[in-house]
């Protein structure tokens, strides 16, 4: 994955407008929109050619998406991917550190055994000093941890709540985790966290799930100078 938009054709017998936004919003949360400096321009001409529409359901789309606030539209100069400042970025971090937090509390009341023992199954390969080794791996069996630790609360008000925070969250953790090394405490913390929850630790299950994200933010104060 990168920081191009990539999309797909879309089948005729759905909804067009409805697909576009789908397959644009879709396509947005998995770019990695930190990893480069240049801003992200989306050609809406481009876009219907991709996915085999007109440039109305794409128009609708970009409307769509730029009332949820992840592409904003300059005048004479086109669409742009939204990237977060610095401090919106460690803002977002402090939001998600309180609801991944909650999630954790609401996981060790509610969630089953093999739910939470599915968690070590997402790092089984990295373990031994693997993950130096296999870094864009870990990187994203990162990512599947926090969504798993979301999805496992059981909470539709929390998921819903996160997951325009997440397109975000996604994107700076890919950029950080090789920074300073810090994939080298992540793969701690990790664990660390699935023992508590299954020991079903709920206030240290929560402070541990909001420790980690907050060290991020710590860590983007003090070198996220690439972000502006």
């Amino acid at each position: 994955m990168n920081a191009n938009l990539v999309v797909q054709p879309l089948e005729a017998d759905f909804s067009f407008k409805a697909k576009a936004y789908s397959a644009l919003r879709e396509a947005i949360a998995k770019m990695n929109i930190y990893d480069v400096d240049e801003e992200i321009r989306l050609d809406e001409r481009q876009l219907a050619a991709d996915l085999g529409v007109s440039r109305t359901p794409i128009r609708e789309a970009m409307a769509r998406l730029e009332n949820e606030g992840l592409v904003r539209t300059v005048p004479r100069r086109g669409i742009f991917v939204v990237r977060k400042s610095k401090r919106e970025i460690i803002e977002i971090v402090h939001a998600w550190a309180a609801l991944e937090s909650m999630a954790a509390r609401l996981i060790t009341l509610h969630a089953s055994d093999d739910e939470i023992s599915s968690l070590r199954r997402i790092f089984s390969i990295f373990q031994n000093g693997q993950v130096a080794a296999h870094i864009d791996e870990y990187s994203e069996a990162n990512l599947v941890f926090h969504q798993a630790v979301m999805e496992m609360a059981h909470s539709d008000v929390l998921k819903r709540l996160a997951e325009n925070l997440f397109i975000h969250m996604r994107a700076i953790r890919h950029r950080t985790i090789g920074e300073d090394r810090r994939f080298e405490r992540s793969i701690i913390d990790h664990m660390h966290i699935i023992e508590v929850l299954e020991e079903r630790d709920t206030e240290l299950a929560e402070r541990l799930v909001r420790d980690h994200a907050l060290n991020l933010a710590a860590h983007l104060e003090r070198h996220a100078d690439y972000l502006k």
